[in-house]
Order: C-alpha cells, then structure tokens, then sequence
C-alpha cells in the first residue's frame, strides 16, 4: 500500500494567513483515507496583508516581482514548519497559492506564488498553478475541492465551505456538481473592519444588528443567484456587483452585518433545499466559527443534519485537499471534474517543479 507525506498550502481570499498541513494519504481496498497530523495557519504580517491586498492593482513587471518573492517567502515557511515539526520524508509540497485574479469568462486565472521559487527555497518537489489548465479547457477553473469531497468525505451528502466565498458541492445523477453560492467572510470583514475589528468574532456584531429589508431585497435579486452552474464567483464581481449595493445603503454597520448575514443564509439554504437531497451538511472554513451565521442556517435548514467537525477540519480541510489534489497529480489522476467546473473535459491540473538533488 503506497503513502504519501505531504503538505498542504493554502491562502485564502480573506486574507487570515497562510494555511499549512503535514497529511498523509494511503488508498487501500478501493478506498483514500486521510491523516492531518500537524497543521498552523501563519498569520501574514502587516506588511504582506498590505501587499496581498493591493496585488490585483499592481503594474505587471511589479506583479512578477512579487510572484517570485511570495513564492520565496513559502518556501522559507515550509522549511521553518518541517524543523518545528519535526517532519521527514516529505514527498511533495502541494500549493494552491494566493489568487489575484480569476476572470475565467475571460480565459484566466492567476494564483501568486512561483513554484519555481517555492522548489528553489525549500528544496523539496512542488506541485502548483492547479487552475489554469481547466480555464484553457473552457472550465471555470473552480471550484476545486469537490474531488477531494467525493473521495475523501463520501459520508456527507453536502460539502459545504464558508470562506471568503460559500461554495458546495454533492452527487447529483450520478455526477458531483459544484459551485459558489455567495460571498461570505471577504463581505462580513469588509464591514467589520469599519468597525475597527478584523472580522466580526461569532457574528456579535452582526447579531446586535436589524436586518435592512430593501438592501436584503436588494442582494438576493443579483443576476448571478439566476444563472444556471456551473458558476464562480471572484473580486471582481463582487466588486462590480455586490459591494455597490451594499456601500450605496444607509443602513449601519450593524444593521449591513445582520443583513448580509441573513443573505448568506437564504442563498446557501435555498441551494441546499432545491437540491431535493436530505441527509448531513459538513461545514468547513472560517464561516463555521460564526455562530450567528450558524444559528440561521440551522433556522433554514432544520430538516437537515448540520455538522460542524473538529477545528482542524474546519481550519484546514482546504489545504488537506489541496495537499490531495497534488498527489493525484503526481499518480497522473484526474483532479478536476468537468461537472464541476464546465470544462470541456476532466483534467488532472497542475504544474510540478523538481529541484535538483
């Protein structure tokens, strides 16, 4: 039976850090099994928030710049995260990077992070850049975590993430669809920060607030709740779509955090109704903390089982797939599945880099 050591990265669009787990993978008797055995997210300092942050603005030659140095900068992370751990034989760091820009409709994606640079400082093989092949192939290079749902998470009939964005996936006749449904956390923290706080902790905030009728109105009437999947959703929609609604309302903060709340919760109980499945909803991601926002998923959805598992399948589930993707990859198996994401066909995506020995 082969195992794999390897680990996991992920930046997500929030901006928390950057998430890193050591996993270990084995397939046996038809079936992938998993370990997470050791997993931190390293908060970014002020200095790469600021730059993160301001990537999409930068000019091209300053963008490279920055490709190569962030991809520098994991690389001396994943050497600081195997001393401390103490880890030996990693097989392969697997790096989903930190997206930029994701306009597939416009034939791209682009994930900061160099692989090249990732393999020169930490002296390890690197897989990457899982996007860009399933965009080329018409996809929408997203979602792509439903392969791992499907073969790692089968006891769920719904995988739900609540990051920066609300995406799910699940088996419909005999296929496994996915999709985003709304924006979450890059939301709630935009208004929290109004309120001086990082993010909104438990939905306090928003909980003390009255939902805004006209602005709710408002948000569930976007053209993109209407069209058909597969469908993603990325800064620059909600910075054409969204975020105008909700700055041009009178509302006040508390009252545009009870709102969007109520929002999240209305989209994502409407796809899981319409779904026509009944059975156990996995809520991972950072979303899974705010108990406001779970109490009014658990209002909508009370003829379904939510589940909210240990802490580190909600903080790194991401980057345990993502390490999972890379090992398929690496078997030269599908990771991305054309129902998912609308490509024209499966694909294992993915970019490797090999140091020299």
């Amino acid at each position: 039976m082969k195992e794999y050591n390897v680990l996991g990265l992920m930046s997500g669009t929030s901006l928390d850090g950057l998430d890193i787990a050591h996993c270990t993978f084995s397939y046996n008797m038809g079936k992938w099994s998993y370990s997470i055995h050791n997993a931190e997210t390293i908060k970014y300092s002020k200095q790469w928030y600021e730059k993160l942050k301001e990537a999409p603005h930068y000019t091209g030659e300053k963008l490279m710049e920055l490709h190569s140095e962030y991809g520098a900068f994991l690389g001396k992370q994943i050497v600081a995260f195997i001393k401390k751990h103490k880890i030996k034989n990693v097989d392969f760091v697997s790096s989903h990077g930190h997206t930029v820009f994701h306009n597939p409709g416009k034939g791209y994606t682009f994930q900061l992070g160099n692989g090249a640079a990732i393999a020169a400082a930490c002296g390890i093989k690197v897989v990457c850049d899982f996007r860009t092949l399933d965009v080329a192939l018409k996809g929408q290079g997203a979602p792509l975590v439903p392969i791992g749902d499907r073969l790692l998470f089968s006891e769920y009939e719904f995988c739900l993430n609540l990051g920066g964005y609300s995406n799910i996936s699940f088996e419909s006749k005999g296929e496994r669809i996915a999709f985003d449904i709304c924006p979450v956390n890059t939301v709630l923290n935009y208004l929290a920060e109004m309120k001086g706080k990082s993010y909104d902790r438990g939905g306090a905030i928003a909980k003390s607030g009255n939902v805004n009728v006209a602005l709710l109105s408002k948000l569930n009437n976007l053209a993109y709740y209407k069209r058909n999947k597969p469908k993603s959703l990325g800064r620059e929609w909600l910075s054409a779509s969204f975020l105008p609604l909700i700055n041009s309302s009178h509302a006040s903060i508390e009252d545009k955090l009870a709102t969007v709340t109520e929002h999240i919760a209305m989209q994502i109980s409407r796809v899981i109704i319409n779904s026509g499945k009944k059975g156990k909803v996995l809520v991972t991601g950072g979303g899974a903390h705010n108990i406001f926002l779970m109490e009014k998923l658990k209002q909508n959805l009370y003829s379904h089982q939510i589940v909210i598992p240990s802490n580190e399948l909600i903080n790194f589930k991401e980057a345990l797939v993502f390490a999972f993707l890379g090992m398929l990859k690496t078997e030269q198996r599908i990771n991305t599945l054309k129902s998912v994401t609308g490509a024209s066909m499966d694909s294992s995506g993915g970019v490797v880099f090999v140091p020299a020995k």
